[in-house]
């Protein structure tokens, strides 16, 4: 018997381990099929989900290619700046409370309470955020970036946290050892470590904030979710398959463009 075959049988048995966890899977599968009722699918939904489909084949294309106000092209866009300058706002305000969350950086205490008002931020949900800032500012654009930005506050942060953790903090030594400021670390020593770290994040997060200012236009923030809904409500189903591919489009264009970037930023 070689070394390899009693390692095996010498491996401890997780037999019971498996089987418990197997059947706590099986109970939660179960309850949560529960919840599942079918009875609830009528003739009529299976008759609008055709008219959706239909909606998408043959599309109005009148809306999908005008140029003005009304026309896809044009809440495209409207979404986009929503989600971009969302993006750049939410960046921004995470990076300090990064840094009062990294315990490397700041005292422990200081971290544990900076990282509660981030899970706290993560928890209320986009739409929630975007009613709340549509009673603030009134329905459009500006209530949508407002909501973007609140949003992307706590998973940045939480994400440029891992990456200031990581720092080497083997440069700080040596630049304090040569004489160099405060400034001199900060503008030598942590932004060539962070830059494209959090530049390929910030990508990544204006990625999911696109879909985020699509849904908020259901609630009135600005973007193409508004007419979107409208359409439904109406059953204007040319218009709704006109508006779905232009959404389809624009999302598939920012993630291949995004995840080129992104691949670029991080492999150099």
């Amino acid at each position: 018997m070689n070394l390899v075959e009693k390692q095996l049988y010498h491996a401890p048995r997780n037999n019971r381990y498996i089987l418990l966890i197997s059947a706590v899977l099986v109970v939660l599968f179960a309850w949560s099929i529960t919840a599942v009722n079918i009875e609830n699918l009528e003739q009529s939904g299976m008759s609008i989900a055709g008219s959706i489909l239909k909606g998408i084949i043959s599309p109005d294309l009148d809306l999908l290619l005008a140029t003005g106000t009304q026309g896809v092209a044009y809440l495209l866009v409207e979404t986009i700046a929503i989600a971009f300058l969302g993006t750049i706002i939410g960046s921004i305000l995470a990076i300090p409370l990064a840094f009062f969350s990294a315990s490397n950086v700041v005292p422990k205490p200081v971290a544990f309470i900076t990282r509660l008002l981030l899970i706290f931020i993560r928890t209320v949900p986009a739409l929630v955020y975007g009613l709340m800032f549509i009673r603030v500012t009134g329905p459009g654009p500006f209530a949508g970036v407002l909501t973007i930005a609140v949003i992307s506050i706590g998973m940045l942060a939480k994400l440029y946290v891992d990456a200031i953790e990581d720092l080497d903090t083997s440069i700080f030594e040596s630049m304090t050892s040569i004489g160099c400021t405060t400034f001199e670390k900060i503008r030598y020593g942590i932004i060539p470590q962070l830059f494209s770290v959090f530049l390929s994040i910030m990508i990544y997060r204006f990625d999911m904030n696109l879909r985020e200012a699509s849904i908020l236009g259901l609630v009135g923030a600005g973007g193409i979710g508004a007419p979107l809904i409208f359409a439904m409500n109406a059953y204007r189903w040319n218009e709704v398959g006109s508006i779905l591919i232009g959404l389809v489009v624009l999302i598939l264009i920012v993630e291949l463009t995004s995840n080129k970037i992104r691949t670029k930023l991080v492999r150099g």
